[in-house]
C-alpha cells in the first residue's frame, strides 16, 4: 500500500473527506479545475484546498509536468482536466 505524503495527512475524523488542488499561479487549467472542484464540494458539502506548487518544493518536484492535480484525501485523483462526475462519484463513496 502506497503511504501518503505527511504534506497531506490531516488529523480528520473517519468518514470526512478533503480535496487538495495542486495548482500555479497564471494557470488556466487549473482555473478551470478549481471551478469544478468548487461546486462539486460545493454540493457535497466537502471541504478543499489550493495549493502552490510555486511555494513548496515537494509539490513542484511531485507534480509540476501534471498540474492542475486533484487529491481526494491526500491521494491523486485526477491531473490536467477535472471530470466533474468522476470527482463526485469519488467523494460519495
Amino acid at each position: 500500500m502506497a503511504r501518503m505524503s505527511p504534506l497531506f495527512r490531516r488529523a480528520r475524523p473517519e468518514g470526512d473527506r478533503l480535496v487538495t488542488l495542486v495548482r500555479k499561479p497564471g494557470c488556466h487549467l487549473c482555473d478551470d479545475a478549481q471551478v469544478v472542484v468548487e461546486k462539486v464540494c460545493a454540493d457535497l458539502g466537502v471541504p478543499w484546498e489550493s495549493k502552490d506548487i510555486t511555494e513548496d518544493r515537494e509539490l513542484y518536484d511531485r507534480y509540476w509536468e501534471q498540474i492542475p492535480v486533484v487529491l481526494v484525501d491526500g491521494r491523486q485523483h485526477t491531473f490536467w482536466r477535472v471530470n466533474e462526475d468522476r470527482l463526485r462519484a469519488a467523494l460519495s463513496d
